[in-house]
């Protein structure tokens, strides 16, 4: 095919896991139509990447940094602290791309939140489900600025889709805008199958430390007292996956997709964090949840909240949570199941121009 030989570089944030798994489908379509995808990201995110396809070439890109308080109400604060390194990042990204374009033959990027990994030489694509950043009274220069480095990007790809019900709400939607907006429909790695369930409970920890670890060592405590079999999914990348047994409750380190499209499969109801990709992999499997979102990120709380609103799944702060809340589960009638066919040829028409 004549796009074997455009490679085009894939681009996720390395915040959480969220961002480098809904860049999986991308990566997979992309390969499926002829070009070649070369991976750009760093910490865990590259990491995970780097399993999914040990064969696709890998780059690493300079950390954001981005650290969490230990109290989520101080996130702002650290957030705006660690900005200097962040914008540091953002330069010293553009820098890089602008180097591997000449020496990788780059014909086109895909950036997933990486805001400097763009170039106004090759399409670039800036993708995110955030046009507005909440950020409490801050929301109107942290979305304004968001916006206006979305700008500098060929397209804008938001996975979710235009009309009501949609997932995102606000945080996806402008009233007004003149950014070249494309939405996608919602993006999972996974699919649906039909499998007898094997678990009451599946837990799904994920995101940055070191609320990770606060989570972990709750929850730990608390499904002690739950009467049913449990998978508990740590959520940490490491060299050598781990599972171990202890009464009712299987402990893995982390999974691949495909275990995790089993295990999603094989679980009643899933426990975890309100963080968008998950939130598109349950619309997706059509599986009821309860929701934890991580402390002091607006984003998952507002998605949290939204979502409970509307009468598809619960939720609870971390601190609050107790196992009882699961019994809420049943009272929600879970996420709607939105089919939007992606049109893939279409899409990657851009990269095709010469």
């Amino acid at each position: 095919m004549e796009n074997s030989k455009k490679n085009i570089l894939v681009a996720p944030l390395n915040w959480g896991l969220g961002h480098a798994t809904r860049c999986i489908p991308i990566i997979r379509e992309l390969e499926k139509n002829g070009f070649t995808p070369i991976l750009a990201s760093d910490g865990v995110a590259l990491q995970l990447l780097q399993k999914e396809f040990p064969h696709l070439q890998s780059l690493e890109l300079p950390s954001y940094e981005i650290e969490y308080a230990k109290n989520g109400a101080d996130f702002k604060w650290k957030l705006i602290k660690n900005s200097p390194k962040m914008i540091e990042a953002i330069f010293a990204e553009k820098k890089l791309v602008k180097k591997w374009i000449t020496e990788y033959d780059i014909q086109g990027i895909i950036s997933d939140n990486r805001l400097g990994v763009y170039s106004k030489k090759i399409p670039s694509v800036f993708m995110t489900h955030q046009l507005n950043v909440l950020s409490g009274k801050t929301t109107w220069i942290s979305s304004k600025l968001h916006q206006h480095f979305i700008k500098k990007f060929t397209e804008c790809w938001i996975p979710d889709i235009k009309e009501n019900p949609n997932l995102t709400g606000k945080l996806g939607h402008l009233k007004n805008s003149s950014l070249n907006l494309k939405y996608l429909g919602p993006l999972s790695r996974l699919e649906k199958k039909d499998l007898p369930i094997k678990y009451d409970l599946m837990v799904m920890l994920s995101g940055p430390e070191p609320q990770r670890t606060f989570l972990e060592e709750k929850l730990i405590k608390e499904i002690q007292s739950f009467d049913g079999k449990v998978l508990f999914i740590k959520g940490k990348i490491e060299s050598v996956q781990k599972t171990t047994q202890d009464g009712n409750v299987t402990y893995y380190n982390f999974m691949t997709s495909s275990e995790i499209e089993t295990a999603f499969n094989e679980s009643e109801t899933v426990l975890c964090r309100s963080g968008y990709t998950t939130v598109m992999d349950l619309a997706k499997l059509q599986k009821r949840a309860f929701f934890i979102p991580t402390p002091g990120q607006f984003e998952q709380e507002y998605l949290a909240k939204r979502l409970k609103r509307n009468g598809f799944i619960p939720y609870a702060k971390q601190d609050d949570f107790i196992i009882e809340n699961l019994l809420e589960v049943t009272l929600y009638g879970g996420l709607p199941q939105l089919k939007k066919e992606i049109d893939w040829k279409q899409l990657l028409v851009l990269f095709e121009r010469e």
